[in-house]
């Protein structure tokens, strides 16, 4: 699992340069770009989640039936910090409207998410110690 936190530390670093690297409006003009910006942040998410629901059954802290579930359980055994926790199953959400395309995602709202990249590398902080 030390693999997965060195490759979300790489997707940080990335997403992070492709921010200064690209606007808004030069996202919106282009396909390849607008898929590299998803992709990133799909892969990142995705990483959570397994790291998370790897820590919930490494420690056997309950029965998660959902991808949130893992998150929950971490925050409620204090593995995850409520401000994370609370971020993170936000993303969940993402997750799945990325993958699935449930609906049209707007994607000045996905290059925002560029902001919150600290939320990730809080994470990767939290749960660095029990891996």
């Amino acid at each position: 699992m030390l693999e997965r936190l060195i490759q979300l530390e790489t997707n940080i670093f990335e997403l992070e340069k492709f921010q200064q690297k690209y606007t808004t409006d030069e996202i919106k003009n282009d396909r390849q770009v607008q898929w590299i910006l998803r992709y990133g942040l799909f892969e990142s998410i995705q990483i959570v989640i397994d790291l998370s629901c790897h820590l919930v059954a490494k420690y056997n802290l309950g029965n998660a039936q959902t991808y949130s579930d893992c998150i929950a359980l971490l925050k409620k055994e204090k593995y995850l910090s409520v401000e994370v926790s609370e971020k993170l199953l936000g993303m969940i959400g993402l997750r799945n409207i990325l993958i699935h395309e449930y609906v049209a995602v707007d994607i000045a709202k996905l290059y925002e998410l560029l902001d919150q990249l600290d939320d990730f590398r809080q994470f990767a902080v939290e749960i660095k110690d029990v891996i």
